[in-house]
């Protein structure tokens, strides 16, 4: 993939996911701004990019208001002249059962993941209806948005708000030539390297280099950040021209595509439904090949 003559901008690239977003990226030639809430993370992964001959410039600074949106944008336009991609990859944790979640840790969550991706996407899809040449944005799920997950009650709500968005905004930004996607990566990160049955896994990676183990990789879709860049690249380029609104899983070995929701199975009756007709067709009656009422 060519993307030179591009320009991105990746939130959340200073380490992890992000800053191999950023490099796959930058290695197929696109002139990307790296945005990071770490300053010194964003300046090293600017760094890093720049010496193995990418071209990137860091904007510090965390998601959610939308000044640092139109920072990032407005420094993408002033460092490289336009803008064409956006990666909005920037996430926090704060995993606790529903029963002790307090309120702060609800909101930063849906803060960083859902104001900030709004934020950026918003600033961008005016610069890129103004710029008049379409664009790509590239927006950060999670299986844990698609299906929930234990202990996330805030990280799979701001996920799955995410996804609804990624919908939404195909249906808005189509005219203008803009293309809205999900990236649902399963990856060795900070993020993951806390589940019991990855965590020596990732360890030995982090630490030795070891590959992770062939049945992660395949039957888990679990791989390292690099795994999931190549999907990132090829939403921003050409050969990815007119698709938009989907979900799309990476990890290890395992490319997918989720499903848009739909209703499973439907049932009439004449009248409506009262409390007792629900409840006797409901078992087994609400399933596939339920006749109507």
């Amino acid at each position: 993939m060519d993307l030179s003559g591009r320009v991105a901008i990746v939130t959340g690239a200073g380490r992890g996911l992000g800053f191999a977003y950023a490099s796959a990226l930058a290695a197929a030639g696109a002139a990307v701004v790296v945005n990071d809430a770490d300053a010194a993370a964003a300046t090293g992964a600017v760094a890093q990019i720049a010496g193995s001959g990418g071209k990137a410039v860091a904007e510090p600074g965390a998601v959610g208001p939308a000044s640092t949106a139109d920072r990032l944008v407005a420094r993408a336009v002033d460092e490289f002249g336009r803008l064409d991609v956006l990666v909005t990859n920037a996430g926090v944790l704060r995993d606790r059962m529903v029963w002790r979640m307090t309120d702060d840790e609800f909101d930063t969550v849906l803060d960083v993941h859902l104001r900030g991706t709004f934020t950026c996407v918003r600033e961008a899809a005016r610069h890129f209806r103004a710029q008049g040449e379409g664009g790509r944005v590239i927006l950060a799920g999670s299986p844990a948005g698609q299906r929930g997950n234990f202990g996330q009650t805030n990280y799979a709500a701001a996920k799955a708000g995410i996804v609804g968005m990624v919908r939404t905004w195909a249906l808005e930004l189509k005219r203008a030539g803009i293309t809205a996607n999900a990236v649902i990566p399963v990856a060795a990160t900070a993020m993951t390297a806390t589940i019991p049955a990855f965590a020596p896994h990732v360890e030995a990676w982090q630490r030795d280099g070891t590959p992770l183990p062939a049945w992660l990789r395949a039957r888990e879709g679990f791989g390292v950040p690099e795994d999931a860049a190549g999907l990132v690249v090829f939403l921003a380029s050409a050969a990815a021209d007119g698709i938009t609104g989907q979900a799309i899983g990476i990890g290890g070995d395992k490319l997918s595509l989720w499903t848009h929701p739909e209703e499973a199975t439907v049932a009439y009756r004449d009248g409506g439904w009262r409390a007792d007709d629900i409840a006797g067709i409901w078992a087994p009656g609400m399933a596939p090949g339920m006749a109507d009422a």
